[in-house]
């Protein structure tokens, strides 16, 4: 199985890392600084669980598509992806697939315009990771794992050989019973403990151990929960409780990507998740006031990285 790796970051870098290690066929796709280094250097990843590099790897701009992918992960940032959605397009082989790993829940539907309905899957990672320096990686909390599946949770051939593939690179690899309803627990999780965490301008032990902004967590939480379920998406019932349990379990010092991307002044996915959760809640009628109130007081941190205005 030929796997394009589109987004050679932390989650990119770590899983098409894996997967090239153990001797799979792997192709990174990604740009400036970054795609310089994989061909110069290869990839380094230093982890938690065991450093190691690649001292040569297959990198391109994504230009070259005379060797076409069976199967495309996605793992650039959420609203990175109807940017890469036509080049994934390219990528793919006549009976290829494509696997979302980012963050958020809308991009199988950005994909999907661009390579069609059936050739995308959902799917999720979690991974407690950073980018250090172009095709550097440092993994520093949590197992790393996937979670990916039909959108539909029927059984199928390409889902079990992407399956095998993950496993012979030693990942931790679930397909659950309901792909959305996975994709929408993590949604829970890392939508509200972001949007917490940049308003709050705190880590993870400050957050939870202060029982007000616990509280303002937890809310976040039912509100995106109470979303899923007006969509028919058979979310658990305790999803809210594994989710701060999951949190509790983390390093006091963790931060979420789009705390860090928005307290240093960089782009982030603030629309693909607090703005989402807002987004939908009016769509659908679900109040979601403790959400409008972090996407409120972040916005102008967003526009102000991508210079829309000034703070």
């Amino acid at each position: 199985m030929r796997i394009a790796i589109v987004g050679v970051g932390a989650v990119g870098g770590y899983f098409g890392g894996r997967l090239a290690a153990a001797g799979e066929d792997v192709l990174f796709v990604a740009r400036g600084a970054t795609l310089e280094a994989l061909r110069r250097d290869g990839l380094r990843v230093r982890s938690v669980d065991g450093d190691f590099a690649l001292s040569s790897v297959e990198a391109t701009d994504g230009g070259d598509t005379r060797s076409p992918a069976d199967c495309v992960l996605v793992s650039v940032k959420a609203w990175q992806v109807p940017e890469v959605a036509p080049m994934v397009a390219r990528l793919l082989g006549p009976e290829g697939f494509v696997v979302p790993l980012g963050n958020g829940v809308e991009a199988p539907g950005q994909l999907a315009e661009a390579v069609g309905e059936g050739r995308v899957l959902g799917g999720l990672c979690r991974i407690v990771a950073k980018q250090v320096g172009p095709a550097k990686i440092e993994h520093f909390g949590v197992t790393p794992s996937i979670v990916f599946g039909e959108l539909d949770d029927r059984p199928s051939e390409r889902v079990a050989r992407l399956e095998a593939a993950l496993r012979h690179a030693g990942i931790d690899v679930t397909v659950p019973l309901s792909t959305r309803a996975a994709m929408w627990e993590k949604f829970l999780f890392i939508a509200a403990t972001s949007g917490v965490g940049a308003v709050a301008g705190v880590a993870a032990g400050a957050v939870r151990s202060c029982p007000e902004t616990r509280g303002l967590l937890e809310q976040a939480m039912h509100e995106i929960w109470s979303l899923a379920r007006a969509q028919q998406i058979p979310v658990r019932a305790d999803a809210v409780e594994r989710a701060l349990a999951f949190y509790d379990g983390l390093a006091a010092d963790v931060t979420a990507s789009m705390q860090r991307d928005l307290m240093d002044g960089r782009p982030s996915e603030l629309e693909a998740q607090t703005g989402a959760v807002v987004r939908r809640g009016e769509t659908l009628g679900v109040p979601t006031p403790v959400n409008g109130f972090l996407y409120a007081a972040l916005k102008p941190r967003e526009l102000a990285a991508r210079r829309e205005t000034s703070v």
